[in-house]
């Protein structure tokens, strides 16, 4: 049974809590013409506790939802739930999530100890289909919009998330990198 309140959170401690921010920018792929769209988001992280795997690996788990809507309209254009994942003993990083378009993504990366600290920490992780770190996608996805890879870098301090990622699309006959980044503030 997880135990939220005496968990080790270790580099994902100062995730904890809610992130808004103004400044994203979305760089998509269109049939016609590709997209740049200005956006705003909403992170909410909770510490979910610790959780033994096999009674040999300790995961400590901080659970996510995360909610953008673009500025030109207001609507919600992406929505994603998922967690960060920190294994302590093997100084790994993961980060599983969902998106409802029939995707799903668990993606890693080694973390160096010696960036451990109360004040801020960068986190980088990477997955391809296939690989050690993979990407699961439903039918349809993998004929129309197939992900190849995604990667990410998350750095954090007390009071700012920001965030730049790549993932790598198939779609309408080419391959794109997709991008997306933003600046969020600490709220809660």
């Amino acid at each position: 049974m997880p135990n939220e309140k005496t968990a080790d959170y270790g580099p994902l401690q100062l995730l904890i809590g809610t992130w808004e921010g103004d400044k994203g920018t979305d760089f998509a792929p269109e049939p016609d013409e590709d997209a740049i769209s200005p956006y705003y988001e909403t992170i909410v992280f909770e510490g979910a506790g610790d959780v033994d795997n096999a009674d040999e690996q300790e995961l400590v788990i901080v659970r996510y939802h995360l909610s953008v809507r673009r500025k030109s309209n207001d609507e919600t254009f992406h929505d994603q739930v998922g967690y960060w994942l920190w294994d302590k003993e093997n100084q790994t990083i993961m980060h599983s999530f969902t998106i409802p378009r029939g995707l799903c993504v668990l993606a890693g990366g080694k973390f160096d100890k010696e960036k451990v600290n109360d004040s801020d920490i960068t986190l980088k992780v990477l997955a391809k289909p296939g690989e050690e770190w993979g990407i699961v996608q439903s039918p349809f996805m993998t004929q129309k919009a197939k992900t190849l890879e995604f990667s990410q870098e998350l750095r954090v301090s007390k009071e700012e998330l920001s965030y730049f990622q790549t993932t790598v699309l198939d779609i309408y006959g080419r391959n794109f990198n997709h991008t997306d980044e933003n600046i969020l503030k600490r709220v809660k």
